[in-house]
């Protein structure tokens, strides 16, 4: 783990709209010791309206998987249960549009498929910023790519 290089508010300057990677999601959900002050800090906002968080059904795919592997039910409805209907959290499909840009994307940056999907929706839907723990992603350019191991509250 990286020293971190800039506070949350200051990371968040000027981002309305937030794309939200999979990652935070669980680190949130499962209230993970070494994230969970910082991710909540941004569910805060977003819970309040300060931002509006958008992430895609990959996500839903990708937070189902041990829950569902493990036989854990109540863990696979939370993470249902809040990926549907949390405030100013936008769940978003996938369609052609964003599916082409996945592809520049992947061209481009020499993304996974899911990572491409992910930032294709986070741009579809006018984010300025992703919010992720992936520091590959940070060589995407097309917005800013927020890794959560470099930032402190």
């Amino acid at each position: 783990m990286g020293s971190p290089v800039m506070t949350l508010d200051a990371a968040l300057v000027g981002v309305t709209h937030l794309g939200l990677d999979t990652a935070p999601l669980i680190y949130f959900i499962e209230r993970h010791p070494t994230y969970i002050e910082r991710v909540r800090a941004v569910v805060q906002r977003i819970a309040t309206g300060t931002l509006t968080g958008h992430t895609s059904v990959i996500t839903l795919s990708e937070v189902l998987v041990k829950p569902l592997r493990l036989g854990q039910t109540a863990l696979a409805q939370r993470y249902r249960r809040f990926l549907s209907h949390s405030r100013n959290l936008v769940l978003h499909t996938l369609d052609a549009a964003i599916a082409e840009r996945a592809a520049e994307l992947r061209a481009r940056y020499g993304l996974r498929t899911p990572d491409a999907l992910q930032i294709a929706t986070a741009l579809a839907a006018a984010c300025t910023a992703l919010l992720t723990n992936d520091r590959q992603l940070q060589r995407v350019t097309d917005l800013r790519v927020l890794v959560l191991d470099e930032l402190e509250l």
